[in-house]
Formats: C-alpha cells, structure tokens, sequence
C-alpha cells in the first residue's frame, strides 16, 4: 500500500502541537523557489535550520547564485518560529565521483537517486553533529522527483536525528512555490544544477 506521507506528517504536526513541542528541523534546500514553500509551512511547526549543501551544481556562480538567493529568501521572510542558515561544503568533485559511470543516465534514473543519497547522507551528519530532532530535504517538493524513491533514501540513512518523510507536493506545495517565488523575486533556475541536467534541459 503506497504510503501517504502528508498525512503522516500531519498526524506528527497534531501530536506535536497538542504537547506544546516544536522540534528543531535540519532542512536541506536545493534553492530558494524550492525551500520557500516548505519554510512558510513548516516554520510554524519547526525551529528551522536551512542547510545548503548541493555538490551537483557543476558551476561555481550558479552554486553562489542559488546560495545567496536562499539566504536573502531567509532574511525577508516572515516566520512565526525561527529560520537559520548553514551554508554546506563545496565541492563538485564529491557529486562527480560518486555519480561516475552514470554520466549518461536519464533524469529521474540511477544517476539522482545517487545525488539524493550524497546530499541526505551529508545532512543526516550535520543532523546529527548538531543534535537536531529531525532532518529533512525540500527535493520533494518538485513535480519531476519521485517522493517515494528520496523518503526511501533518507529513511535509510543511520542517524540519530529521525528523518522526516514529506510530500511536499501535496496541498498544492510547488503552486505555492511559484506564488512566493514571484512575491519575492527569486531567481528560478530551469535545471536541477548538475551538468547534465543542464544538457538535458537545453535539448
């Protein structure tokens, strides 16, 4: 039976709510159109720490360019509990070996579902370090990335810090996304940032 995972995270939400506790969150973000939804929703529930951390961007502007949009996203947006930003490691070449050999695997193959789990993992360690409740990633929250395969990775993942499984889709999440992406002027990227999405997305 597929797993609705909007309805569990809403029972957490309710439960958490009902014993006055509001758990600390690691939330991994690819970009800010992507991070802007999922902070205004869950920011009400969460004490909320953005890691970006996105080896996959093959191009060092591109990598600051998202970088600094996440935070100035940060910085404008209103939220009733706290939102604080770690900035990740930097270094493409972690994305390129790990993907080595599946240089020419479709989008939403073998070679992403490698990237989640090198992204996860990385956030799972901070998690963990730092002694968060929860870890999670906004990556669910696109319409081209399968929820079950990402939940399936970061479930896996050995972690003191619990991973928290999200749809993010649901309650129409991405129109949000767009809604807020243009209330703040976000700089909204048409790949996922590897280089061979960007081929990809040229053809």
């Amino acid at each position: 039976m597929k797993r609705n995972y909007q309805k569990e995270l809403d029972l957490l939400i309710q439960h958490n709510e009902a014993n006055n506790i509001v758990p600390t969150l690691l939330l991994h973000s690819c970009c800010a159109p992507c991070s802007s939804y999922v902070i205004e929703y869950l920011s009400n529930f969460f004490n909320i720490t953005v890691l970006y951390f996105n080896p996959n961007i093959g191009e060092e502007k591109e990598y600051f360019k998202r970088r600094d949009e996440q935070k100035r996203l940060i910085g404008e947006m209103k939220t009733k509990h706290s939102v604080k930003f770690i900035n990740g490691d930097y270094n493409p070449s972690d994305f390129y070996n790990a993907v080595k050999g599946l240089e020419n695997e479709p989008e939403r193959g073998k070679r992403c579902s490698v990237c989640f789990s090198v992204r996860l993992s990385y956030t799972a360690k901070v998690a963990e370090e730092k002694n968060f409740d929860y870890f999670a990633t906004t990556l669910t929250l696109s319409p081209l990335k399968n929820a079950e395969v990402i939940n399936t990775i970061g479930e896996n993942i050995p972690c003191k810090s619990k991973y928290l499984a999200t749809d993010f889709k649901k309650k129409e999440g991405y129109k949000r996304s767009i809604v807020l992406s243009h209330q703040y002027n976000l700089y909204r990227q048409n790949y996922c940032g590897c280089v061979f999405s960007k081929r990809q997305s040229e053809k």
